[in-house]
């Protein structure tokens, strides 16, 4: 089978968004699937961060086509005189400032559904360059966000009548940042039909978790349940060769990826802060791996754990792993945003792997609560419960003295293996 794999995110992408489609292409090769992947030029394009070791992951046979790219990024640095590109939403921009207002409502009116949509024309050339010179495909698999990666599915069906695999990793117009972009009633009109095409015609829909294939069933009474799969994001048994090196002298917490106040810690530290009190004989320690957000920075040091707490800025990927078994806790954190019973971190499934007791602080009951407590890993906490926060760091404080060693029994998670999860995609492509 030939399958044409197209994504914005890819090496030296860094980041979560570049893992999924990465180790999708990685494992498909062994299923009996050829890939060619069509992504942008990183010199043309932008990323948030990079990670040039991801580059080895690319298998030997796998064709990659670069293009250029048309998108606002280069003035908006310029005239911001930022040298950081927004994330999706301007999550990582201020809130308050008239600039930044100005900047969201642009963002949500006039890109849409986003601004690298200028990419989608170059995808569709590079395309036609391949089926000029005799190419065929048999499917082809759109990876976002960004969404507007989809409409390029939609063309391509269109155009050439091929299988389409919409891969959807994140919500549409139910996204957490839709409400920050101000969006007027027709570009929220324009922006949801063209959600709903690319859902009604896509031949099959790839979701992360069930609830956001909950969302995605109630945009047209003409979707079917059968369409859409979860595959959630997974590990890979190859990133976990390493033997797991938990602290002996420190009860370590290790948190990786990005964290904002939208996360609400703020109990979660208040219950460390006590829990370091009552054991004094136990080294109770933070660290934080990637980006971490003054206002939580400020959080910390309120709770009287900036002694506590090591920051360690963004990491290759392979090194993130590395923190993640050299921990005796892992820490994960559910933003507290709309619909955020169906977001499901990719890291979720490497905190699994490195078989340590897991702290999700987030919505009880939610997918992410669900699965740990499936593989009876760990469970969430809800934003506020301070007393069962401290309950259960007394308890590991205390476990901690008798052995340092925290790790878990042999986890029941096989399933989520990249490769596992391939399998189930290799599955919809021959289908």
């Amino acid at each position: 089978m030939r399958l044409l794999v197209i994504t914005y995110y890819w090496p030296p992408s860094g980041g979560a968004g570049v893992q999924r489609t990465l180790k999708f292409v990685k494992h498909l090769p062994s299923f009996g699937v050829q890939c060619t992947v069509v992504t942008v030029d990183p010199e043309k394009g932008a990323y948030p961060v990079l990670d040039e070791s991801l580059a080895a992951e690319i298998p030997a046979g796998v064709r990659v086509i670069r293009t250029g790219t048309s998108e606002p990024f280069g003035s908006y640095k310029k005239l911001t005189g930022r040298q950081q590109i927004p994330y999706g939403g301007f999550a990582n921009e201020s809130k308050t400032s008239l600039q930044q207002r100005f900047f969201k409502f642009v963002r949500g009116n006039v890109f849409i559904p986003d601004p690298r949509r200028g990419w989608n024309g170059h995808v569709l050339r590079a395309v036609a360059e391949l089926y000029a010179q005799g190419e065929t495909f048999d499917a082809v698999l759109t990876s976002s966000p960004p969404h507007s990666t989809q409409l390029i599915g939609l063309a391509l069906k269109k155009r050439y009548g091929l299988r389409w695999l919409a891969d959807m990793r994140d919500p549409w117009t139910d996204i957490y940042y839709t409400k920050e972009l101000n969006k007027t009633r027709l570009a929220g009109w324009l922006d949801a039909r063209y959600e709903r095409q690319v859902l009604e015609q896509a031949d099959e829909v790839l979701v992360t978790s069930s609830d956001t294939k909950r969302l995605f069933l109630g945009k047209s009474p003409l979707l079917t349940d059968a369409k859409f799969h979860v595959i959630p994001n997974g590990y890979d048994e190859s990133d976990f060769r390493e033997s797991s090196s938990p602290p002996q002298d420190a009860l370590l917490i290790t948190h990786t990826g990005t964290i904002s106040e939208t996360y609400h810690i703020e109990e979660f530290l208040r219950a460390c802060a006590e829990c370091a009190r009552r054991h004094p004989a136990v080294s109770l320690r933070l660290r934080f791996v990637g980006k971490v957000s003054a206002g939580v920075q400020d959080q910390i040091a309120a709770a009287g754990l900036a002694g506590r707490t090591e920051f360690v800025a963004f990491v290759p990927h392979e090194e993130s792993v590395r923190y993640l078994l050299r921990a005796s806790v892992l820490l994960m954190a559910i933003p507290d945003v709309a619909h955020n019973f169906g977001i499901l971190p990719g890291k979720v499934f490497e905190y699994l792997a490195a078989n340590k007791p897991i702290i999700c602080i987030g919505p009880v009951g939610s997918d992410a609560d669900n699965l740990l407590q499936e593989c009876h890993a760990g469970r969430a906490f809800a934003y506020d419960a301070y007393e069962t926060m401290l309950g259960y760091l007394d308890e590991l404080a205390r476990q901690w003295q008798q052995s340092p060693n925290l790790d878990l029994p042999a986890l029941n998670h096989s399933r989520y293996s990249r490769r596992a999860l391939t399998e189930r995609l290799a599955g919809l492509i021959v289908k």
